[in-house]
Parts: structure tokens; C-alpha cells; sequence
């Protein structure tokens, strides 16, 4: 590490090795189960490739990763140590806290299609679709070309996202603004409830568009809402709307 607090707290110290920049967050995909360096930059998208491997390196020499060499020449996965797993609580811990106290249009500021869809596909059911493929379309229009389109493919129970036209027949148009399919995602509305709104357009197999709100799931910190629409647990004062004027930066590496 570049630099310390110079204190033997066990606090200090620790905040040394998550608490610079990007780390919690490389840590947060690893808990997710990336172990290849290209997802890993799929779920940092604007974290540049030369400080990723920096902190993988840190935190490999921290003991908090390993690297394990794999078939492929060139190639190595980066898995969690006993240390590294250990910080599954508090990395949780601090996203069940930001989910209940921060308000939710702050957000919703913090737009990214890329993390968003790249979140999804790890929180996909399959147990709805058929066997086979299943080739589900994204469209956000309000945003540029270049990142409008996203492809959900689920195949014999594998979820995968496609940045680019993967040229499958597509059996499920989804279409709305990228904030409403982000508070959605987070659990500040629901998807019946932007259906039923029109903010959010189905169309196409009938039998996954009535499934969807089963194989769509939600983010791991989204909570059941109640009849009133509140998330059970969050703090009150800091509710905010569940979809509202919002620009979203372009994700990198598209």
C-alpha cells in the first residue's frame, strides 16, 4: 500500500487495505464469484484495467486473493483467501447499510447499464425457461446507440449477457428507461407495478413475460416492499422516487 494512518488499531488497519480506492468494490465482484480478470473489470466497468491489476497485486500480497493459474496459457483466476472470504460481512454489511440509509434517488444518479446488466445475469432463475436457448433483448432508449442494446441468453439453465448482437431469434422485447429497470433492480418499485404504468414494455412469449418477475429476480440487497410500496427497513425520511430524471455515463469496455 502507498500510504497508512500510522495507527495500531485494528480499525486503521484494516482500512488500509479496503478502504482505497475501487478495492471494496473489486472485493464485492470476487464475493460474487468472478475469478477471471475480464469479469471482473465487467462489474468495475469504469475502473481502468492498469489500477485493477494494481489492486489485484495488492491484495495479493495483502494474502486477502491468490492466483491460481488455469488450462489456458496466460489466463488465471483470482480466488479469495480464508482472509479474503472473512470480509464477506463487512462488505455486505456496508451495502445493506447504503440500501437503508442512503436515499434511493441518489442511486438512481449513479447510472451504469453495464453493471446493471452484468448484475442481472448472476441473478437470473433459469428454472422458468424452456430447454434449450432463450434470447432476451434489453432496449434502453434514451440512451446512445452504442449502449442501447443488451442480450440476456439463457441456454440448457446457463444465464450469459451479450454486449453485442449474439444473431439469436429473440423471444422477449424488454424496453423502458434505464432508471426505471435500475429501481426495479434495487427493489425501490416493482416490475408489475412499471408494467402496469407503461414505463416498462413487454413483448413477445407470452409464457416468459408472465414469468418474468420469477426469473428476473432482484439485487441482493433489495427487500420485499409492502402494500404501501415502502421497503420494509429502510428508513423512511429517505424515500425517494422510483424513477426519475437521471442521465447515465457510458459504461467502458463495451
Amino acid at each position: 500500500m502507498t500510504s497508512s494512518y500510522g495507527q495500531f488499531c485494528p480499525i486503521s488497519m484494516a482500512a488500509e487495505v479496503v478502504c482505497t480506492r475501487w478495492t471494496v468494490l473489486v472485493i464485492r465482484e470476487l464475493l460474487c464469484g468472478s475469478t477471471r480478470f475480464n469479469d471482473l473489470r465487467r462489474g468495475v466497468p469504469r475502473m481502468s484495467p492498469t489500477l485493477l491489476s494494481k489492486r489485484l497485486k495488492e491484495m495479493e500480497l495483502l494474502g486477502v486473493i491468490r492466483v491460481e493459474p488455469t488450462a489456458q496459457p496466460g489466463i488465471s483466476d483470482y480466488v479469495l483467501t480464508e482472509a479474503g472470504e472473512a470480509l464477506r460481512p463487512l462488505v455486505m454489511g456496508l451495502g445493506t447499510w447504503g440500501y437503508r440509509w442512503m436515499e434511493s434517488t441518489l442511486s438512481l444518479r449513479n447510472l451504469d447499464p453495464t453493471l446493471l446488466m452484468w448484475d442481472m445475469h448472476r441473478r437470473i432463475d433459469a428454472r422458468p425457461f424452456p430447454a434449450g436457448r432463450s434470447t432476451i433483448q434489453f432496449v434502453y432508449p434514451e440512451l446512445p446507440e452504442s449502449h442501447r442494446d443488451y442480450w440476456l441468453v439463457i441456454e440448457d439453465g446457463t444465464p450469459e449477457v451479450c454486449w453485442v448482437d449474439p444473431g439469436y431469434e429473440i423471444d422477449l422485447w424488454v424496453r423502458c428507461p434505464l432508471s426505471t429497470m435500475t429501481a426495479v433492480w434495487m427493489g425501490y418499485s416493482t416490475l408489475r407495478a412499471e408494467i402496469a404504468a407503461g414505463t416498462i414494455e413487454v413483448d413477445g412469449n407470452p409464457a416468459l413475460a408472465r414469468s418474468m418477475p420469477v426469473w428476473l429476480g432482484l439485487s441482493v440487497f433489495a427487500k420485499p416492499r409492502d402494500q404501501d410500496g415502502m421497503d420494509e427497513g429502510r428508513n423512511p425520511r429517505l424515500r425517494g422516487p422510483a424513477a426519475g430524471p437521471a442521465a447515465a455515463t457510458g459504461p467502458a469496455g463495451r
